[in-house]
């Protein structure tokens, strides 16, 4: 480790955990070049934590108190000047190693708040590049003191003060490997997006959910181009229309449920 600490600022990446022994080794693998590595684990039951401390002894284990919460403790228990922010499920690649050493090392603009970093989404094995899942730019490297996620249950956002740029290497993110595995996301999200949904919307109705649905299925397959990728871009179009569907049909369950309360 120490590679970009010895040439310009420090950095440490951060990766929040849960349950993801199949998935933890390869990632720390990818950021063994990093001046400090961070695990922050919410309690696993399975060997995501022994693996992790192979890698690193700063593994925090603690209860889950939701996406944006538990990556601002790991940034917290940063020193580097500079943050970079991975998930259990993806990797750094050599070439973005090196991109993120160029850009570090080089002293940004003091103006630059942080960068987006492209990324490679596969799922079932396939590289996805149409349906809106690529370049998907994500918000990653950034100044310690320059950003802070806030506490939406899904899909966190990085306020970030100061300008950002992008890079041009990617990210591999092995997003869903199986259909089971898929499924099995998919019901853990949909409840959280309709928790954040029922924030904003007082009335769901059959054809609010129908429209989405379907909107949401033209719009991926067509619009953003994911009949490109073929079986595996219709699978992740219907995919990508269910959850819709999942989520505006949970919400609507549950403002039925308080109302006949």
């Amino acid at each position: 480790m120490g590679e970009v600490g010895q040439n310009g600022m420090a950095i440490a990446a951060v990766v929040i955990t849960k349950d993801e022994e199949q998935n933890i080794a390869d990632c720390l693998e990818s950021l063994r070049w990093v001046d400090e590595l961070i695990v922050v684990d919410a309690e696993s039951r399975d060997r995501t934590v022994e693996l992790a401390s192979r890698y690193t002894s700063r593994v925090f284990v603690r209860p889950w108190p939701g996406y944006g919460p538990q990556k601002n403790f790991g940034i917290d228990q940063a020193e580097a000047d500079w943050i970079l922010v991975v998930d259990a499920d993806e990797r750094v690649p050599e070439a973005l190693r090196r991109e993120i050493h160029t850009v570090v090392s080089g002293q940004p603009a003091a103006d630059i708040g942080g960068y987006e970093i492209p990324r490679r989404n596969f799922f079932y094995g396939k590289w996805i590049q149409g349906g809106g899942l690529y370049p998907d730019y994500q918000l990653r490297l950034f100044r310690k003191a320059a950003g802070r996620y806030d506490y939406v249950r899904l899909h966190e956002n990085l306020a970030l003060s100061g300008r950002r740029e992008r890079l041009h290497e990617p990210f591999i993110h092995y997003s869903m490997p199986t259909v089971h595995h898929h499924l099995r996301k998919m019901m853990r999200y949909t409840t959280l997006g309709a928790d954040e949904k029922l924030k904003r919307v007082r009335h769901v109705s059959g054809w609010t959910i129908a429209t989405h649905h379907l909107g949401t299925i033209l719009k991926t397959l067509f619009t953003r181009g994911g009949y490109r990728d073929g079986v595996h871009g219709l699978v992740v179009a219907m995919f990508a229309g269910l959850h819709t569907f999942v989520k505006y049909a949970k919400a609507w369950e549950r403002l039925n449920t308080r109302r006949g309360a």
